[in-house]
């Protein structure tokens, strides 16, 4: 692998996570070749969204109760493959939050929204792990565009989400009511507020005072949201014993020419086609954009062989 360049680790130095901090990585200068990145996620301790404790209020209603109850029994199998989940993105996404300072239990919030599903589009047109809209993702800098939809990159849907989950807190002082903003709109619950409790902000108490007046999927957004941290919290409690949790996010990174398909990357990697593919969701035509070069993703020990191949980053 080049000289120059330089590992690094998702982890963002969140050492109550247990992860490993990060180097700034060596991008090429103009007119030098591209250069084989690699980027690597470990966690060190145990799986943090597995802890009791709660940086949320824990509130337990009976609606968050029947949704225990509802994802538990009727949604069992989907909320297994949820929880599994977690083990590949929870890391990730809790480092993120931990180091801005944002309850990490917010996690739940990308499990009720997807499933933890890079892939997911909703009939909203809505899409990734944190179902944005074109419309938003773009507002919160991310591209939506004939060959990229960043909203389907689980590293920059994850960036994004948490500064517009910041904003929303920002604006209501309340996590609970950023969290039904992000699924209804900030100006349905501002309305609402304005209604129904004087336009006070600040508390979270506010989100069940309102809560008879916010739209129906909305009303029982925070409470599957809660519903699904009580379960990953106590998985085996609740009926979800061994479970299989999938490996951490972790890729090398190559910058390969403009309009390189996916499956070339996936042969010089030695991988199958849908391994390079499912590390770039967002690149959706399964080739990278004709009019640049870009960084694609690859199995963790490929990124040297994938470069040498492509004849990159030399």
């Amino acid at each position: 692998m080049d000289k120059r360049t330089r590992a690094f680790i998702i982890g963002l130095a969140a050492t109550s996570l247990g992860f490993v901090g990060a180097a700034k990585l060596m991008r090429a200068k103009p007119g030098e070749a591209p250069k084989s990145r690699m980027l690597n996620t470990r966690l060190a301790g145990g799986l943090a969204f597995l802890d009791s404790s709660w940086d949320l209020p824990a509130t337990r209603t009976d609606r968050v109760d029947f949704f225990i109850d509802f994802l538990s029994g009727e949604k069992y199998d989907e909320m297994r493959q949820w929880l599994g989940r977690l083990g590949r993105y929870g890391p990730m996404i809790q480092a993120k939050l931990s180091e801005r300072g944002m309850p990490i239990d917010l996690v739940y919030l990308a499990v009720i929204e997807s499933g933890l599903d890079p892939n997911a589009y909703s009939k909203a047109d809505a899409a990734g792990m944190w179902q944005f809209v074109a419309e938003t993702g773009r507002r919160y800098g991310l591209e939506v565009s004939e060959y990229v939809d960043e909203r389907r990159d689980p590293i920059k849907a994850t960036d994004a989400a948490l500064d517009y989950l910041q904003d929303l807190h920002d604006h209501f002082g309340s996590w609970y009511l950023a969290a039904a903003a992000y699924n209804t709109g900030e100006n349905r619950i501002e309305r609402i507020l304005q209604e129904r409790a004087g336009g006070e902000t600040g508390r979270e108490e506010l989100y069940w005072q309102i809560g008879s007046f916010i739209p129906k999927e909305t009303r029982d957004y925070v409470p599957l949201m809660l519903a699904a941290g009580f379960i990953g919290k106590d998985p085996a409690g609740n009926g979800f014993l061994d479970l299989q949790f999938e490996e951490p996010l972790a890729f090398d990174e190559v910058r390969v020419p403009a309009g390189t398909p996916l499956s070339e990357v996936a042969a010089a990697a030695g991988v199958d086609s849908s391994a390079i593919e499912d590390l770039n969701p967002h690149l959706v035509k399964k080739t990278t954009p004709p009019d640049r070069d870009w960084d694609v993703r690859v199995p963790v020990g490929s990124g040297e062989r994938v470069a040498d191949a492509l004849g990159v980053g030399r």
